[in-house]
Order: structure tokens, then sequence, then C-alpha cells
């Protein structure tokens, strides 16, 4: 009945979007003598705001032609290098890169949003490294014939990235993937897999939930696992691939974002209906982009987004010694030869401050030489990977660890 309902309010919301669009654009055409009335402006300005934010939204693309290296503009190809049903790998280069280059595989978070989320991540990073990309599915797009999608399949889809790019390659997790792609390289060092990961940064990642809870933490620590699954777990309409199948919906993920700051979205859609009618179309343009990239949001398979409240927000199976993957207990200090770097905004209200830098005491069996912390100053969540501070701030700051280690495992070799 959940998801129903959405469908028939998700389609009255995109037939009134359409039909203020057009009034909008006919209030502002000069053929139209009311557009010279002083409410003109106002009307239409009111009328773009409420039919961008109730347009319907797909998955967005990339869109990154191009990096500037040095000063040279080049040429950026992205490519899907790998297929599976809950998700691809994308690739991105230029002919720019020596060959040489370092091989790098961002991880993005499922959690609603699409891995676009992450473009500004894969664009200040291409420029000196080939970049990999988890591009996760929308589950309501994933037939059931294609099996569930839980914790075990995360961590075997990293792997199996991992092993597609080669040994060598480094690894970059954004927020909640911070705790399957640790797992995962704890389970290809146990294994001393050849192509176990030659550094991890992790990036606003709930490594250990219980260091400084935020909001979103006690949400998911003071709710029952029933609650969940009677209140947020819905199942995929017909009409969908994915039809049948139980998900987490992306239009419930999106409510419970925008609440947690109803106030600064609020006032962000009155800034940009004051933009609209002062005619500044270049700043209105920007909070457009904002939140085209924000609305765009995807379902999660049911059985990943219930153990990953369990284990990752209630129980903390990973800093406590007691996550399994496929049965088998994990041991974090299997972790002997892969550098890691934490990295933490001093403003993130997703996750708190020691959170991520956890992951430093639990890998007992790595050297303090191949640890690293950064904590960014006046960077909330987002700011981490997108944005001007983490393009001259903390991307030099990963580059130089990737390339710190990178040298160091040419000397040594694998093993």
């Amino acid at each position: 009945m959940l998801y129903n309902a959405y469908e028939l309010n998700r389609a009255l919301l995109t037939s009134a979007s359409a039909w203020a669009s057009v009034t909008a654009e006919m209030l502002n055409n000069p053929a139209m003598p009311f557009g010279y009335n002083r409410l003109g402006p106002v009307i239409a300005s009111a009328l773009d705001v409420f039919a961008h934010a109730a347009a319907p939204r797909g998955k967005p693309a990339f869109g990154i032609s191009s990096a500037e290296v040095d000063g040279t503009v080049h040429h950026v190809t992205e490519a899907i290098v790998q297929r599976r049903p809950f998700g691809n790998l994308l690739r991105f280069t230029h002919d720019g890169l020596p060959k040489d280059a370092p091989r790098l595989l961002i991880v993005a978070p499922m959690s609603g949003h699409f891995a676009t989320l992450l473009r500004g991540t894969v664009a200040r990073l291409v420029e000196r490294a080939e970049v990999y990309i988890t591009d996760w599915a929308d589950a309501k797009m994933v037939p059931l014939e294609a099996g569930h999608f839980d914790l075990d399949d995360y961590i075997d889809y990293v792997i199996g990235a991992l092993e597609h790019i080669g040994p060598g390659t480094h690894m970059l997790a954004v927020c909640q993937p911070s705790v399957p792609a640790l797992a995962a390289t704890a389970v290809m060092g146990a294994d001393r897999h050849p192509c176990r990961p030659a550094s991890l940064t992790m990036m606003g990642g709930p490594v250990d939930t219980r260091e400084a809870p935020t909001s979103v933490n006690d949400v998911a620590a003071t709710r029952p696992l029933a609650w969940f699954k009677q209140n947020v777990i819905a199942t995929v309409p017909l009409g969908y691939p994915g039809a049948g199948r139980r998900v987490y919906p992306g239009f419930l993920q999106l409510a419970g974002f925008l609440s947690m700051n109803l106030q600064t979205h609020l006032v962000s859609h009155y800034k940009m209906f004051r933009h609209l009618v002062a005619g500044d179309d270049e700043s209105a343009d920007a909070s457009k982009a904002f939140y085209e990239e924000y609305r765009s949001v995807c379902d999660m398979s049911a059985d990943f987004y219930l153990q990953t409240i369990e284990h990752v927000f209630q129980r903390h199976s990973l800093p406590k010694g007691e996550f399994e993957h496929r049965g088998k207990l994990i041991d974090l200090g299997a972790i002997v030869d892969t550098a890691i770097l934490a990295v933490e905004g001093e403003q993130d209200d997703i996750s708190g401050i020691g959170q991520t830098r956890a992951a430093l005491k639990l890998t007992t069996g790595l050297s303090e030489e191949r640890k690293h912390y950064l904590l960014a100053r006046g960077v909330g969540h987002y700011g981490i990977f997108n944005g001007g501070k983490w393009r001259t701030q903390i991307a030099p700051v990963v580059e130089e660890f990737i390339r710190t280690h990178r040298a160091r495992e040419a000397l040594k070799g694998v093993a």
C-alpha cells in the first residue's frame, strides 16, 4: 500500500509540475502582457520553483567530459567494464594519464542516491588516476530472478571489482561503504589475495557509530529492527522490472534526509525563488543543479538495508569483532599491508568525529606508518567528497597518500 500510494501521489505531482512549468514559461514570455505586471515575475518564479521540486527524476548521468591537468584539457572516456545485476563497474580515464597511473576503485554508497552523487569525487581524482566506481542499481529495476542482495553480496561485489581491476589497486570508500570495504580488505588480507588493495581511504564512514553518535545514528539505534521491517520496507509494485521485490524505497530515504534539515531546505528554495524574481538565473540554476542530484533517489534491497541497520548501527558487529562474511568471522587484524587513510569532516552531522578514525585502532596487524588520519576543518559530510575544500584541500592528501604507498609497494612488491 505504501508504494502504491506514493506512485499515485507521484503521478499527480508530475501532472501538476508539467502545468506549473508551462504556465511559468507563458508568464515569462515577452509576448504576454501579464509578464510586465509586478505580480507576473513573482507568480512565474513561484511556479518555476514548484515545477522543479515536483518534477519526476530518473538516474542522472555522470557527464564528466574533460579533465584539466597542468593547464591541458583532456577528453575523459566513461565505459562499463563489468556488468552485474545489482551494479556495474564503470571506468573513467583520459589520454593524458601516464601508463603507470594509479588505478583507484571508488566504492559508492548504496544509501538511496545514485553513484553520481560522487560526480565531483570522480571528476577530481580522474585528473591523475584511472578511476573505477561501483554504479549500484536501483533495486526496483532488478528482476526477482536475479536473486537477493545483502551485506555478504556487497562485500563480494567489492572483491569482484578489485579482482577485475587487478593487483595494486587502491580503494576509496565514501560514507556507508566504509564498513563493507574494510571488511572486504580484511577478507582478502586473510586469504593473502593477490588483488587485495594497496591502500584503503575511508571518508566519513560509520566504522564504529559508538564514537560521537549523531542524530542519524540515534534514529537507527533507538528503534528495534522489527520497527524498520514494518514501517520502511515496501514491495515494488507492478510496472517495474523488480515488481515483488522487498525494498527500502528511495522516496522514504529522501524524506528522511529532507526532514533532518527541513529549515535549511526551505530557506534554499526561498532563496531560489528570490533569485528567479530578481532575474539572477545563474544562482537559481546552481540551486536547481544541487537538488536535481539530491532528489534523484533509488531503492535499496531490504536485506542489505536491514542488515546494515542491525550490524553497523545496532550491534556494532565490526568493531566488536563479531562481523561475519559467508559464515566466517572477519578478522581486521588480517590487514597487514594495506595502508589506511581515515578522513573525517569537522562539521559532519552524519558520521561523527571518531567513527571513521576507529578503523585505525581496530586494524591491529597494521604498522603505524601505514595508518594516516585527516580531520578536514570546517567541512560537513558532503564537503568531504564534493566542493571547493574537497578539490583543493582533501583530494591532494588522498593523492599523496596513494603515491606514497604505491611507491612503497613497487619497491617491496606484493606478497
